[in-house]
């Protein structure tokens, strides 16, 4: 939704067409956009995914070793096109990502007993 807030293209600007076409029109417009973008996180999260697999398989322990190894390599590969530079910083922010994440989820949590 946020992203077709920013769209050049403002359906609700056309003076041509009726109200509620204009609202077929900004609707579909976002549901393209979600699509896009949904579509675009399922890649990210599928390829994290299994790198972080085939590391822990590799290795056969379930550490917090798997997660930065896997975030590095995939920010890596992610950030590929845009230089040694680019891929390393890309690389090195997905692996400080995955590592917060994983220290998120790991965290002890207090008992209610």
């Amino acid at each position: 939704m946020m992203s077709t807030s920013f769209a050049y293209d403002d359906p609700l600007a056309r003076t041509d067409l009726s109200m509620r076409k204009k609202t077929t029109e900004m609707f579909k417009d976002m549901g393209r956009g979600m699509w896009r973008t949904g579509r675009s996180f399922g890649r990210v999260g599928a390829l994290y995914s299994g790198v972080e697999c085939v590391i822990e398989s590799y290795r056969a322990r379930n550490d917090m070793t798997n997660a930065i190894a896997g975030g590095f390599v995939t920010g890596g590969i992610l950030a590929r096109n845009s230089g040694p530079r680019g891929a390393i910083a890309g690389a090195i922010g997905f692996a400080a990502f995955s590592t917060a994440i994983e220290m998120y989820l790991r965290r002890d949590t207090p008992d209610d007993d």
